[in-house]
């Protein structure tokens, strides 16, 4: 009887290592406007741990310099804020000043604009990162080994449920493990 069978676990992607995420942030290049706003925008999926549909879903009003945090839009409509930080907040703002003035077109709130000055969708990113999902992966992991807690980790990913941010730490223990 298959229903008696265990149920297999659930595998989440290997989380990138910090070094990995800093090289692969450095190597969304590009020239000009382009190179700023993928930059840019690669910067704040990690940093924030955004999906990739949260990202392009950004509004210029959802990033508080000022109070250093992003107002998010998640699953369901559900809003969160998260903390923004140092080096988002400057690669940001500098996409803001130097490139997206070159990409709008017209009245459009937009944080993040495709060459033709319209709000960029998830296959944009997707060329520039084949996996965004592996990202907020990286940031849940690497919040937690940094001491961070359960719930502070939920909250800033937007998990409803716990035990989805429960599955994010099993790697942290098999990495804990390893380091041991």
């Amino acid at each position: 009887d298959a229903s008696l069978s265990p149920k297999k676990p659930q595998r989440l992607p290997e989380a990138p290592k910090r070094e990995q995420v800093e090289e692969l942030i450095d190597s969304v290049d590009g020239d000009g406007a382009l190179g700023l706003r993928n930059r840019a925008l690669v910067e704040l999926v990690y940093s924030e741990g955004l999906r990739s549909a949260e990202a392009v879903g950004l509004d210029l009003a959802d990033v508080d310099f000022e109070q250093e945090l992003v107002r998010v839009r998640g699953k369901g409509g559900k809003e969160r804020i998260v903390p923004l930080g140092e080096e988002a907040a400057h690669v940001v703002a500098r996409y803001l000043r130097e490139a997206r003035p070159e990409l709008a077109r017209g009245a459009n709130d937009a944080l993040f604009l495709s060459t033709r000055g319209r709000r960029l969708d998830t296959s944009t990113l997707r060329r520039l990162l084949p996996h965004p999902h592996r990202l907020r992966h990286s940031f849940a992991t690497h919040l937690l080994e940094g001491g961070a807690d359960l719930r502070s980790v939920q909250e800033m990913l937007g998990h409803a449920d716990l035990s989805t941010t429960e599955l994010y730490t099993h790697v942290s223990d098999r990495r804990r493990r390893e380091v041991y």
